[in-house]
């Protein structure tokens, strides 16, 4: 019994030792992040599904998206893969904007696409990281139809805007035959059914169809406010 103790005591304590190592790897992607970053000026970030085919509408939509985005100012970030991903870096990249890509390892899906500008390429291993990058220095998220990883930004950002824990930015959402049904059963189930949210928190999202749509939303926006960091 006391081999069996000793030998976990040993096991814990060594993840204790690994888990302050790792804290040294966080605070570089960190450091990394921000310095890059910071150099890199206003952009908006372009979110979707890694597993769209270039053929496909809201490949081509995006690629639009992206170079409108351009046109008006701004640079575009992005995941880095393939998909939506791509069209986003694409766009950017035809428009002769700014193509950031945000990069990290996964098992099937992630590969760097061709169309981000070679000094603006990073790489995480962290997600948690990687989501700080895109939410201090986007002006704006416009969300294509994605699978979990979209929703996940998508939420998340909605969550700190309602909590106050970073600076009002737009929240386009690009697809009403996507997201129309997910935003119906927001509004009549967290909200009239349950009141688990406000009804002002169905402002801070838009859902348009167009590219003219999501320019009008930033550019609208933007006479308001300034561009800056979000925290």
């Amino acid at each position: 019994m006391s081999i069996i103790k000793n030998d976990q005591n040993k096991s814990w304590n060594q993840i204790k030792t690994n888990d302050s190592w790792a804290l040294f790897k966080i605070m570089a992607e960190f450091v990394q992040g921000y310095e890059r970053m910071s150099e890199i000026g206003p952009c908006v970030s372009i979110f979707g599904s890694a597993r769209t085919d270039k053929e496909h509408k809201y490949y081509k939509l995006a690629t639009s998206i992206a170079e409108k985005i351009v046109e008006h100012g701004y640079g575009v970030i992005t995941g880095g893969g393939p998909g939506i991903m791509e069209a986003g870096n694409k766009g950017a990249h035809n428009a002769g904007g700014v193509s950031v890509g945000l990069n990290i390892d996964l098992p099937f899906e992630q590969h760097d696409n061709p169309y981000i500008d070679n000094d603006k390429n990073l790489d995480f291993d962290y997600f948690f990281v990687r989501k700080v990058m895109f939410v201090k220095y986007s002006q704006g998220f416009v969300v294509m139809p994605g699978g979990f990883g979209t929703l996940d930004e998508l939420f998340e950002a909605i969550t700190l805007i309602q909590t106050h824990k970073i600076d009002k930015f737009p929240i386009i959402l690009v697809g009403t035959e996507f997201w129309g049904g997910l935003f119906e059963w927001v509004k009549t189930t967290l909200l009239d059914s349950f009141q688990n949210i406000s009804a002002k928190d169905m402002d801070l999202v838009q859902i348009v169809d167009t590219e003219d749509e999501v320019i009008e939303i930033l550019d609208q926006f933007y006479e308001q406010f300034n561009l800056s960091p979000n925290f």
